[in-house]
């Protein structure tokens, strides 16, 4: 198949570029055209639901409702006035406080406004609305959600825009140190591009009809620009390999295209099999993540077997046009048979002390919490944080952690005698629990003195107050906390009121910041297993195949294990305890999720061009410990090139303002070092040469399997 494919790449290599370039200009006239991509948000929780049934109570959305805070000393009103006005007849926007509140020491005013449409939609419209909102006279500082998505958004461009900058060049340094060529080191390079345009094209495409995430795009670029310099490396490092052994240029490419193919197309399946187990979390923006990742990784090893192929075909001998007097990256195959010797020689010492170092750096993990994002995951000169800040010195009880509490009656009216008795038990039940230090609503906004009874005969001064609480069948209140929405004070205080959900024939339901953050976690938490369950069992499922192994498959697994727990200690220690951080914040809860789906997949790149060349050697002399030395002397240094390069992509992103982008790119980065020196160099042949002859048992049934499908020769790596 893969020859044929590279046979088809040279008779046919302008027919291919012509349609790559095809494929590229319908990509940029996607980017051009856009799309409308939506906030890292989860669909279907109580608390979004909890939310949305309190604000058609008091007419708002809480998701597009922005704080607007003036501040000037003595307050200018006349002058935020002026300011305000221009919103009052702005069609994009539904509600304009009448008055402007003011602050205890009378310097900072609070108004709200609330935009047309769901999130998605005033995302779009509020940089220019904002925009509006000017004065010479005082200090105007919006937050909220919508300011903090919108800043996010942004941020998350700018984000994509420097890592691309940044890791570009450095890929770029690390090719010319392998390949020492100008052309050979820039073909990959223009494979990842080609990939990470597509992939993020077809996304915005795919925004068109089904909701996309921001994040989505970082994805694509992140993991798209990685892989795409990997599978281009192995063909180009084996087409030229070929060259050098004095085989002709059509001859050279099959070859390189039948060999490196395999091991494209294997290391594409187990990647794209990866990041499909982030479809198990439905109505998250983890499905979108996950599929852009699948069709950004897709492209990847399409172009790298098809458009790298007919370049090179038109290329010929320009292949090594360019030469640089640059030192070789990779070090002497003879280095790496030495090591594998040295290590099989003490097989037990390697594999203890290994393992020690590798559970030292994973040891972190044992204390990993997560927590949902917030505003303070903002650079904290960012217009949204610095509205937080200010709102909680101005304003104590705006910022502080609400809970909304939504209580839905089967019927109208909504108010009678029982009801109002439990409400009021429910009003008292608040009160009395830790970490809530007031409550809000009916019974607790009557007059001194007012009997509760008069509610259900209100006097027309009442009126206001049941407008705040009450409408058709729902009935809300809500309580306050001065502690942090994500701590462990605020889940509780969650969990507490979930407790007993029946308030007379009614039913409770919790939203707020401390609730969304409750579900989100266990949304995520409770499908993690099935998602882990699919990678794990098709990842040995296509591995025993290609080996043709019961052992080596399993150990595979246990060794990505180690390598994640590896990044995730890292993570813990850095992100979490704050070492060399301002302040440590819980991990996203989204990030661990993310990093297995995807690095588990990555991992297995390096595993198979090892064990395949392993597995060569072995059905050629039948040897085990040779068979590990020839399988480390012929993929260390491409390994080692291959991990180079996405460690400098992956790093990359770490230089991101958004702690989440940080995270991933210091995850990524960390897992592939680790699972390319420790694992690779050290741990894979001590276990070989433990486990001896037994690496390569398999029963007859997966011989005759194997057979039957087109597995029985193994494939070569480049």
């Amino acid at each position: 198949m893969f020859s044929a494919l590279g046979h088809f790449a040279f008779h046919h290599r302008v027919a291919t570029l012509i349609t790559a370039g095809l494929f590229l200009l319908a990509a940029l006239a996607s980017l051009v055209h856009g799309g409308a991509l939506s906030a890292g948000t989860v669909s279907g929780l109580e608390a979004t639901e909890a939310d949305a049934l309190v604000a058609t109570i008091i007419g708002r959305n809480p998701d597009t409702t922005v704080v607007a805070l003036f501040r000037s000393s003595p307050l200018d009103l006349p002058a935020i006035e002026t300011a305000w006005k221009p919103l009052r007849s702005d069609p994009r926007v539904t509600f304009v406080s009448p008055e402007i509140r003011r602050s205890d020491d009378g310097t900072v005013g609070l108004a709200l406004i609330t935009l047309d449409g769901e999130l998605t939609d005033a995302l779009g419209v509020w940089p220019s609305v904002r925009a509006t909102l000017t004065s010479d006279r005082v200090d105007i500082i919006t937050t909220g959600r919508l300011p903090f998505m919108s800043q996010l958004n942004a941020t998350l461009e700018r984000d994509l825009l420097r890592a691309e900058l940044v890791s570009l060049p450095l890929a770029l340094l690390v090719l010319l140190l392998v390949f020492r060529t100008v052309v050979a080191a820039t073909l990959p390079l223009g494979v990842g591009a080609l990939a990470v345009v597509g992939g993020i094209g077809t996304l915005f495409a795919l925004s068109h009809v089904m909701e996309v995430s921001q994040y989505a795009i970082n994805v694509c670029s992140l993991i798209g620009l990685g892989v795409a310099i990997d599978y281009s490396l192995f063909t180009v490092a084996r087409y030229r390999e070929e060259l050098a052994a004095g085989r002709s240029f059509e001859d050279a490419l099959v070859v390189a295209v039948d060999h490196s193919g395999r091991v494209v197309a294997f290391s594409a399946t187990a990647v794209g099999l990866g990041l499909i187990g982030l479809t198990f979390f439905p109505g998250s923006y983890l499905r979108t993540m996950g599929i852009g990742g699948a069709i950004v990784v897709a492209f990847a090893a399409l172009f790298a077997l098809t458009f790298l192929p007919a370049l090179l075909a038109v290329l010929g001998p320009r292949i090594d046009a360019g030469k640089l007097p640059l030192p070789k990256l990779t070090l002497k195959q003879g280095l790496w048979h030495r090591l594998s010797q040295w290590v099989m020689k003490r097989p037990v010492h390697v594999l203890v002390s290994t393992l020690a170092v590798l559970l030292i750096i994973g040891a972190p993990t044992a204390w990993l919490r997560v927590a949902s994002s917030d505003i303070t995951v903002l650079p904290p000169g960012l217009e949204a944080h610095r509205g937080f800040v200010l709102l909680g010195t101005a304003f104590p009880d705006d910022s502080a952690t609400h809970f909304t509490v939504a209580i839905n009656f089967p019927d109208e009216p909504v108010l009678n005698a029982a009801r109002l008795t439990a409400l009021s038990e429910l009003s008292d039940r608040l009160a009395a629990l830790p970490h809530v230090r007031l409550v809000q609503g009916l019974t607790t906004g009557l007059p001194p003195g007012t009997p509760q009874a008069v509610l259900l005969h209100p006097p027309p001064q009442l009126a206001p107050l049941l407008a705040t609480f009450t409408r058709g069948r729902v009935v809300f209140l809500q309580a306050l906390s001065a502690s942090k929405p994500t701590s462990d004070e605020a889940r509780a205080v969650v969990k507490a009121i979930r407790a007993r959900r029946a308030v007379a024939d009614g039913t409770l339901l919790v939203g707020g910041e401390s609730a969304l953050d409750v579900d989100t976690t266990h949304f995520l938490l409770s499908r993690a297993p099935w998602a882990v369950g699919f990678v794990v069992l098709s990842t040995l499922v296509i591995l025993t195949l290609l080996l043709g192994s019961v052992l080596l498959p399993l150990k595979a697994v246990f060794m990505n294990v180690l390598s994640l727990s590896g990044a995730f200690g890292v993570l813990v220690w850095v992100f979490q305890f704050g070492h060399g951080r301002a302040e440590g914040h819980p991990l996203e809860p989204a990030l661990p999720v993310l990093l297995f789906c995807v690095l588990f997949g990555l991992s297995m790149d390096y595993e198979v061009l090892i064990l395949s060349r392993m597995k060569e050697a072995w059905d050629r002399t039948g040897d085990n410990r040779l068979s590990v030395a020839d399988g480390l002397e012929k993929t260390g240094g491409l390994v080692t090139s291959a991990a180079s390069i996405m460690v400098a992509v992956f790093a990359a992103f770490a230089t991101a303002q958004v702690v989440l982008i940080q995270a991933v790119g210091v995850g990524m980065a960390v897992a592939v070092a680790l699972d390319a020196t420790l694992v690779r160099s050290l741990l894979v042949p001590a276990t070989m040469r433990l486990f001896g002859d037994a690496n390569w048992w398999a029963p007859k049934w997966l011989h005759a399997l194997r057979q039957k499908l087109g597995f029985e020769a193994t494939p070569s790596t480049p």
